[in-house]
């Protein structure tokens, strides 16, 4: 995979450069947004081999908040710019300094927080082989994720189900998205193709679909 490993790291560069007066902005949006807190949400995620690194994204959620680290649309957890950044994806602009030095890629599969990874078994732990990435085909399939745990806990919760928001999402997510993810982020390791990473680089950027892994996602 050396053309991809010289593609993340000549297109991140160049993303950075671009990009610069578009981060100034979102940076100085979130400042204003949300004073005396740090521009940046910087968490620790699983990388390649288990190892831990540092994940960044710009901040879109109140400095200060506890509670699961699963969301959903509406959440009030969410500010008012982020509500803007996440759906647009532009909170994800910082992870192009991770790619370049070389702790994600752009393609593969999202970086989880710590304890998911210990939920992967047998053949599932292909998935730590990989480099976590910007996007990829489960990031693809689930890019309105938010909106897809809120309308379940919704629907959940109109039949009667009297727990709390965040419990029903967290359900929701380890049993059907986490799952269904991990099987993607599987055939992407086996059956690994760059003309489909760059195809799925422009789906992500263009908003389109695309037929992989025998869907349309």
């Amino acid at each position: 995979m050396i053309i991809k490993w010289i593609f993340d790291r000549v297109v991140s560069l160049v993303g950075l450069i671009i990009l610069f007066p578009l981060l100034v902005v979102i940076a100085i949006w979130v400042k204003i947004d949300m004073p005396g807190s740090p521009i940046f949400f910087v968490q620790k995620r699983v990388g390649k081999g288990g190892k831990l690194f540092k994940c960044h994204k710009f901040r879109t959620m109140t400095n200060k908040h506890h509670g699961s680290t699963i969301s959903m649309a509406g959440d009030k957890r969410i500010t008012s710019h982020g509500a803007f950044l996440r759906h647009y994806k532009l909170d994800e602009l910082p992870g192009l300094w991770d790619v370049l030095i070389g702790n994600m890629s752009f393609v593969g599969p999202r970086p989880d927080v710590p304890g998911y990874a210990d939920m992967l078994t047998g053949e599932d732990r292909d998935v730590l082989k990989l480099r976590p990435a910007i996007t990829g085909p489960a990031t693809l399939k689930y890019r309105w994720e938010d909106e897809m745990i809120a309308a379940h806990v919704a629907e959940k919760q109109a039949a009667g189900d009297m727990r709390d928001a965040h419990e029903i999402a967290k359900e929701y997510n380890d049993t059907v998205i986490f799952p269904d993810k991990v099987r993607l982020n599987c055939y992407y390791y086996r059956n690994y193709s760059f003309i489909k990473d760059i195809q799925m680089i422009f789906c992500t950027v263009l908003g389109l679909k695309m037929k992989y892994a025998g869907e349309v996602i």
